[in-house]
C-alpha cells in the first residue's frame, strides 16, 4: 500500500501513527514532492468510489487562495484532475491506497474497517 502523507499535516501525523501501531504495511510517499500525477488521480478516484471533491484538501491555504470553492463547480471532471496534478498540497491527505481500495483523509473506524 501507498500511505501518501505530508509531515507537517497534523491529520497525516496522526494516521500515520495510527498505521504504525496497527502494523499496518505501507509504503510513505510525501505528497508534495512525489506529487500525484494526473493518471494516478484518475485510477484512485475511480477506485474509490468517491466524489471528485472529496479529493480535494478544502482546509488549506493552496485551495483557498485559488478560490476554489467558487471555481470548481463550474471546471469539468478532466480541468479538476489537471488541477489536482499540479500541486500535492491541493490534495487531500491523508490517502491510503491498496490493491482494491483508497482511503481519502483520515476517519479512525473507516480505516480499521478495512485495515484490521
Amino acid at each position: 500500500m501507498i500511505f501518501l502523507g505530508y509531515p507537517r499535516c497534523s491529520t497525516s501525523n496522526k494516521a500515520q501513527k495510527w498505521a504504525d501501531d496497527h502494523h499496518v504495511a505501507y509504503v510513505f510517499r510525501h505528497i508534495k514532492d512525489d506529487n500525484p500525477t494526473e493518471q494516478e488521480l484518475r485510477a484512485w478516484h475511480a477506485l474509490s468510489g468517491l466524489p471528485l471533491k472529496r479529493f480535494f484538501n478544502t482546509s488549506g491555504m493552496l485551495y483557498k487562495e485559488l478560490q476554489l470553492k467558487d471555481k470548481l463547480p463550474q471546471m469539468t471532471e478532466d480541468e479538476q484532475f489537471a488541477l489536482l496534478a499540479t500541486d500535492g498540497l491541493l490534495v487531500k491527505r491523508p490517502m491510503l491506497i491498496a490493491e482494491n481500495f483508497v482511503l481519502v483523509g483520515f476517519k479512525e473506524a473507516e480505516w480499521a474497517e478495512k485495515l484490521l
